[in-house]
């Protein structure tokens, strides 16, 4: 009897032995993706989210292989790549060309020839090992922006003269640089009242009643669900540009067509449902999938309507002034890389504000809506402006007013679908 079962247990111990040789590389993969950002959760005041497939799904830069010459950030997904670009020029105060080499408005990305390009390579590699050590020690990732500010060296001697604080209410009396308390902290004045616990903080709101009331104050949930499509034109603004004229068609279940008019001429985007495109005068492109739910965020109808559906996890983490609006603040996240704050009209229950948060390998990279004018159509309320703030130097922000808005009419299913490539012009002998 002993025999035998000393075989079975060698037996199980092999194929359990086998078992973690052929998973243990993938577990720790996804181990160290994941446990990368637990310490960004903590700063944002979010839980940890899930993992989810579509995290996993996109191309890299080494993978997809148009970028040349790229040594660190190779394992970056497509989407995050641009916006990485613009966190540092924004971080450092400077635009692209700090870096990079342009000649007579040629752009030569892979050049390694400014000196300023390896010493920001050098500087990644700095926040990554830095942020190795922070996370051992259970502390707060560091980013660029962590130090530079907006300057291209960071300001390491602290400005003199320093602030003269306030003295403290009926301070009177006490010796310069002493304390209000005698050792120990006990209280300097014999018989002295010790001071009272601090008023407990209400109990926040539930994020669930929040959202309920958000839903009343857009309509009701009735009149949402009858919303299938929506037509909108208007005009977005960016500093001092011109105002840039644009239409917006949108379809279920998450379909939409962008046609925006430049100086330049007009770039179309759209989305069938499956495939998200980009049409200009540079040619036709297909979006990758970041790409395409980030416009749909931009441009958000179903988004917006029906916000408890698409977050894993909703919680209230306080208030906050949105303008001279009190707000409740809503910590949302949808996956792993895609965190949101909502915030809520205490009075009204109007969404005032809508920020995600894109993780990255080098930072946190915001992009903020702020959500005004709202109006009935059609037995719904909606923003007729809505106002961007993003991380680019060239376009940080961006208002959108839009003139006309109507839902439930009638599209064209043809507008979604990605058009043929410009046939190649073949030159005159």
């Amino acid at each position: 009897m002993k025999p035998a079962i000393l075989r079975f247990i060698v037996v199980a111990l092999a194929c359990a032995s086998a078992l973690i040789v052929i998973t243990s590389p993938r577990a720790q993969k996804v181990s160290a993706s994941y446990d990368k950002f637990a310490p960004l959760y903590s700063a944002l005041g979010m839980p940890q989210p899930e993992q989810t497939p579509a995290a996993t799904q996109e191309k890299t830069i080494a993978q997809e292989g148009r970028e040349k010459n790229v040594k660190l950030l190779g394992d970056v997904p497509v989407s995050q790549f641009i916006p990485l670009m613009n966190y540092f020029a924004v971080s450092l105060g400077r635009r692209c060309n700090y870096c990079h080499v342009n000649n007579n408005g040629q752009w030569d990305y892979a050049s390694d020839a400014k000196a300023e390009k390896n010493t920001a390579r050098e500087m990644i590699k700095l926040v990554l090992n830095t942020n190795k050590t922070l996370q051992d020690l259970e502390l707060d990732p560091i980013a660029c922006y962590t130090c530079h500010r907006g300057r291209n060296s960071p300001q390491t001697t602290i400005p003199l003269p320093l602030p003269v604080p306030s003295p403290p209410a009926g301070g009177a009396g006490r010796p310069a640089g002493g304390s209000a308390g005698g050792p120990g902290g006990a209280p300097a004045t014999p018989g002295a009242q010790p001071q009272s616990s601090p008023t407990p903080r209400p109990t926040p709101t539930p994020a669930e009643e929040i959202i309920n009331k958000y839903v009343t104050a857009i309509g009701g949930q009735a009149n949402i669900d009858k919303v299938k499509s929506r037509t909108m034109k208007g005009s977005s603004t960016n500093g001092a540009g011109n105002p840039i004229p644009f239409e917006i068609y949108q379809a279920p279940p998450n379909k939409f067509y962008i046609l925006a008019t430049l100086d330049q001429g007009t770039i179309e985007r759209g989305f069938d449902g499956q495939v998200g495109w980009e049409k200009s005068a540079r040619g036709v492109r297909e979006l990758n999938p970041i790409e395409v739910w980030r416009l749909q965020n931009s441009i958000s109808l179903w988004g917006n309507l029906n916000l408890k559906s698409q977050y894993a996890r909703l919680r209230t983490i306080g208030r906050d002034k949105v303008g001279d609006r009190d707000a409740y603040v809503v910590a949302a996240n949808r996956s792993d890389t895609d965190l949101e704050r909502l915030y809520f009209d205490v009075e009204t229950g109007l969404l005032l504000r809508r920020i995600t948060y894109l993780r990255t390998m080098i930072a946190t990279i915001p992009e903020q809506f702020d959500f005004d004018d709202y109006r009935d159509v059609d037995g719904v309320k909606l923003p007729f402006v809505v106002r961007v703030s993003s991380v680019d130097a060239g376009n940080p922000a961006a208002t959108r007013t839009f003139s006309e808005m109507k839902l439930n009419g009638s599209n064209d299913d043809a507008k979604f679908k990605m058009p043929p490539p410009a046939p190649v012009k073949t030159p005159t002998p």
